[in-house]
């Protein structure tokens, strides 16, 4: 797994879509990606949101909202 393409990746998606749930943006990027599995994807997640790239909401029990962090 390339995790800067990745990462590119999501900015994109994200950039065209607006905010996704957790597991439609997962969808797609494994679409782009094969190799990437749940776990990876999580993590990438979670770097992106400390480096202030994305935010990630809680919905309800289990489900997330991701979206570009505004600059």
């Amino acid at each position: 797994m390339k995790e800067r393409l990745v990462t590119a990746n999501i900015v994109e998606t994200l950039e065209r879509s607006g905010a996704l749930k957790f597991k439609e943006l997962f969808k797609i990027i494994h679409k782009m990606h094969s190799d990437v599995e749940e776990h990876n994807f999580e993590e990438t997640l979670m770097v992106m949101e400390l480096q202030g790239l994305i935010r990630v909401y809680t919905i309800t029990r289990g489900k997330r909202r991701i979206e570009l962090a505004r600059r």
